[in-house]
């Protein structure tokens, strides 16, 4: 079962705290992204990877906040 299937089999709690996970490990990669590409050795395969990764966090959060909080036409 992959993660995107996974969101409509947990609680509403469980998804609070891991949407805080994801946004903390969000702005870790992101600093670590930062820190890699002022080195003037960056390795580019461990910067897209990073970059990769970020990109799957950015899109977990948006599912779990689309879950949480979906949007309510009035």
């Amino acid at each position: 079962m992959n993660a995107y299937s996974d969101l409509s089999m947990k609680t509403d709690e469980i998804l609070r705290v891991e949407l805080e996970e994801f946004r903390r490990e969000h702005a870790d990669l992101d600093a670590a992204i930062r820190a890699l590409q002022e080195r003037p050795t960056a390795d580019q395969l461990t910067l897209q990877r990073l970059k990769k990764k970020k990109l799957w966090l950015r899109d977990m959060i948006a599912r779990i906040e689309d879950r949480l909080y979906p949007d309510i036409i009035a």
